[in-house]
């Protein structure tokens, strides 16, 4: 089983949502970086359910770190973090080690583990698990912050309602630093909120649209082929629960432009190489152009949802009807875009490391 990923700097996964505990170990991060354990906080909370708008699980999420760091600083050697798990009600499950919920993976695990999958709240499938990405990736924020590289993610689209773009990226990625619910227009930020809560009243569920940027990203970091830069965040950000897509700078938007409108031109600015548009995102032949890296991210509506749904007994290989019970949410959207921030951070840094050298993020 591949829970493991990352060269140089590597993240490995493991728990279950139901077990004793979830977490996840860093390995290959630089000696000298600081580790605050109250920025890791702060991390966490993003990722915690926002009131009425998430499950009404509460999880503590307090993160034991029992390897790697010492008198607030990595060794550099594994990083251990470990989250134990709280407030499980597991006898909801009960009907889910042979009944798939349409959306889940239940049938897919059953087939690929032969019916030992812990079915209980998703088991190694859930989104849970992403709690270890969030706390390893505070790390991983911290190294990129101390060489000037941010990362912010906002809400660009939910239940059909679309907030502002990024405009003064330095600025925006400051404002969404503080808020639980990551939108930059107070006023669409309100209306995705009641939608989230309308979709809830129904028994139903919403979707949405991330969109991340980071700057301070230096030019030369990537692969012209299969570990283009696009290609290695692609891989790790298809492995958060519930992703669907991703596309760089104008992405599928490109297909309907001429190439003199797509093109970004090249100028130079304060002495250095720029480009005037930026609809590549940042990236040009999988490597990184300097400019900042831009990329939607589609989340799908979460698939736990109160209605009555048409499915199968895999077992029996019967036709039948399932009308869940347990805790969910009627939109993950919002607490995707710190696992997505996470999971950015943890692959940027793995690929500096693997340019200039695993010491190069370090102090």
């Amino acid at each position: 089983m591949k829970n493991t990923y990352g060269e140089s700097v590597s993240i490995t996964l493991f728990g279950e949502s139901h077990g004793k505990a979830i977490g996840a170990v860093l390995d290959g991060i630089a000696p000298g970086i600081p580790v605050n354990e109250d920025f890791i906080a702060t991390q966490m909370n993003k990722r915690q359910s926002v009131s009425s708008l998430s499950t009404p699980r509460k999880e503590a999420d307090r993160v034991q770190i029992v390897s790697g760091v010492v008198n607030g600083y990595t060794t550099g050697t594994p990083i251990t973090f470990l989250i134990e798990n709280m407030d499980t009600k597991s006898s909801d499950y009960n009907q889910l080690s042979e009944i798939a919920r349409p959306g889940h993976a239940d049938y897919t695990a059953y087939c690929k583990y032969h019916g030992y999958a812990d079915t209980r709240g998703g088991g190694h499938f859930s989104g849970r698990i992403t709690a270890g990405l969030v706390a390893a990736g505070a790390v991983a924020l911290t190294a990129l912050a101390r060489k000037g590289i941010r990362i912010g993610t906002h809400i660009s689209a939910c239940a059909g309602i679309s907030d502002r773009p990024f405009e003064d990226i330095t600025k925006d990625i400051d404002t969404l630093s503080a808020l639980s619910f990551a939108v930059l227009d107070k006023e669409k930020s309100a209306r995705m909120q009641e939608a989230i809560l309308s979709a809830r009243s129904e028994g139903d569920s919403v979707g949405g649209i991330l969109e991340t940027a980071v700057i301070g990203f230096p030019e030369g970091v990537g692969e012209p082929w299969f570990d283009s830069l696009e290609g290695v965040l692609s891989h790790a950000i298809f492995s958060v629960p519930a992703v669907k897509g991703v596309e760089f700078g104008d992405g599928f938007a490109l297909c309907g432009m001429r190439g003199s409108t797509a093109n970004d031109a090249f100028a130079i600015k304060n002495g250095e190489v720029v480009t005037s548009t930026n609809h590549c995102g940042g990236i040009l032949g999988g490597i990184s152009n300097g400019m900042p890296i831009l990329f939607r991210t589609a989340i799908k509506p979460t698939p736990s949802i109160f209605k009555e749904q048409n499915t199968v007994n895999f077992k029996n290989k019967e036709d039948t009807v399932l009308t869940l019970k347990g805790r969910h949410d009627p939109a993950i959207v919002h607490r995707a875009r710190v696992v997505i921030d996470s999971v950015t951070a943890l692959v940027l840094c793995d690929q500096l490391a693997l340019r200039f050298g695993t010491d190069y993020l370090g102090g």
